[in-house]
């Protein structure tokens, strides 16, 4: 007589063979498949945001908005670093050698990621293979400015000047040999056929004081650095370097309006170094469009002539590499080289 603890091991089978015949293979498949990864949040701890050039200067200014919002929505600590040194290498190699997980990147501007590359024999990084683009922040154009004792008053009045006096008639003004505003002259110089000559100075103060004081009356200067001294009247604004003109100089034509093609911004960007994973990328990514949808930061930007930009990663790696290319002919018929 069959015990009765055999006939519930009977039934057992029955029931599991029924339920199989009517589940089938993908039923079993999920009951054996591992529960899902779960990703984990970002951040867990404080951000350094390294910017490399000096306090006080655009990208710094920024910067340190930028890390506030940033703060603000992750509610963690964001830390700005300033790491300046051999025109934005130092800050950019450091970053690019840091740990790959997300709580070091580089907040920086295009005259370092893509005209350093052509300038120095060895930056000491790689800006496609070292780097992922993970947001574009702003952009800054620049401003050709002359000193109020110059003889021209508008764009026009200025290249009639120049094409009447070719030949290193007139002197410029820069921050250093191969930086934005140098480069900006040389293009100018190589689009209309003309020379002037190029006074490079070891900074931008440096530039600024003797633009001020009219020992040079020539320069291309970023919007935000002379634009309280273009409305006391200490300087003159021709022309932005932007290829539409700038809301905080609206009076002020862009030089492609007279100089078809003509166009170098500066722009501001943070990036990532390569071997960050997807994960925690993907989350970064969508913090910083929390951040550029503040309506205060836009504010914030605009009112120091910082214009709000916007482009997907993939958007941005191409401007990076448009850039890269652009600039190095420029580099290249300029003859500038730093080591």
């Amino acid at each position: 007589m069959t015990s009765i603890r055999q006939r519930r091991r009977q039934l057992f089978w029955l029931c599991s063979a029924t339920c199989l015949s009517y589940t089938g293979i993908g039923a079993q498949a999920e009951i054996l498949a591992p529960a899902p990864a779960t990703v984990e949040k970002y951040p867990l701890r404080p951000i350094t945001l390294v910017v490399p050039q000096t306090p006080g200067g655009t990208n710094d200014i920024v910067g340190r908005v930028i890390a506030q919002k940033l703060s603000d929505i992750t509610t963690t600590s964001v830390i700005v670093e300033n790491r300046p040194g051999a025109g934005g290498n130092i800050g950019t190699q450091a970053v690019a050698r840091s740990a790959k997980d997300g709580y070091t990147l580089l907040l920086t501007v295009s005259s370092a990621q893509a005209i350093n590359p052509a300038l120095y024999k060895n930056p000491g990084f790689d800006p496609i293979k070292d780097f992922i683009p993970v947001a574009l922040i702003g952009s800054v154009p620049n401003v050709l400015v002359v000193h109020p004792t110059f003889p021209a008053r508008t764009l026009d009045e200025f290249l009639a000047l120049l094409k009447s006096k070719p030949d290193n008639a007139f002197q410029y003004a820069s921050a250093g040999n191969g930086t934005l505003n140098h480069l900006l002259g040389e293009m100018m110089n190589q689009m209309t056929r003309t020379e002037m000559q190029h006074i490079p100075y070891k900074g931008v103060a440096q530039a600024l004081n003797d633009l001020l004081g009219g020992q040079v009356p020539i320069a291309f200067a970023s919007v935000p650095s002379v634009l309280q001294h273009i409305k006391a009247g200490k300087l003159i604004a021709l022309g932005v370097s932007s290829p539409k003109r700038s809301p905080v100089l609206a009076d002020t034509p862009a030089i492609a309006e007279k100089i078809p093609g003509f166009s170098g911004t500066l722009w501001i960007g943070l990036f990532a170094p390569t071997g960050v994973p997807r994960t925690v990328l993907n989350q970064l990514e969508a913090h910083l469009a929390q951040v550029q949808a503040v309506p205060e930061l836009k504010e914030k930007l605009q009112s120091s002539g910082v214009e709000l930009a916007s482009a997907s990663p993939a958007e941005f790696a191409n401007l990076l590499r448009e850039d890269i290319a652009h600039w190095a002919k420029i580099v290249k018929t300029s003859g500038a080289k730093l080591d």
